[in-house]
């Protein structure tokens, strides 16, 4: 089911009648609306989101609930650009410009949502 499947529908077919062979139902008019984005969630590994100068950290971005197929990007507070745009940051040797607060944001084509923000520390 899609969007743009609202509209005003009826039915018709034959009958056994000699005064109207065809009998149309009247019309209904359905709508369908959008399933907003919902449970959207991160992970990180190694777990609480600590880890050490030059080692790496893997983020994942997950959504519970959505209609399309999703796209993400990734944002670090104070940073302007993306940091990255699939389900997955890694972030190879980590230096001390990596700590900060992460949050995947996704799209479905029809809305958009945010995870928490998720606290990184490379000691």
């Amino acid at each position: 089911l899609q969007l743009n499947h609202s509209g005003r529908y009826s039915c018709g077919g034959w009958v056994d009648s000699e005064l109207s062979p065809w009998a149309q139902s009247a019309p209904v008019t359905v709508t369908v609306h959008g399933i907003p984005l919902s449970g959207v969630s991160l992970s990180v590994q190694p777990r609480r989101g600590q880890v050490a100068l030059g080692d790496s950290l893997v983020l994942s971005c997950a959504v519970a609930t959505r209609k399309g197929p999703p796209s993400f990007s990734w944002h670090r507070e104070g940073s302007g650009a993306p940091l990255g745009t699939g389900p997955h940051l890694e972030l190879h040797h980590a230096g001390d410009n990596d700590s900060g607060q992460y949050r995947c944001r996704v799209s479905d084509g029809d809305s958009v949502a945010e995870s928490d923000t998720l606290n990184v520390t490379v000691l």
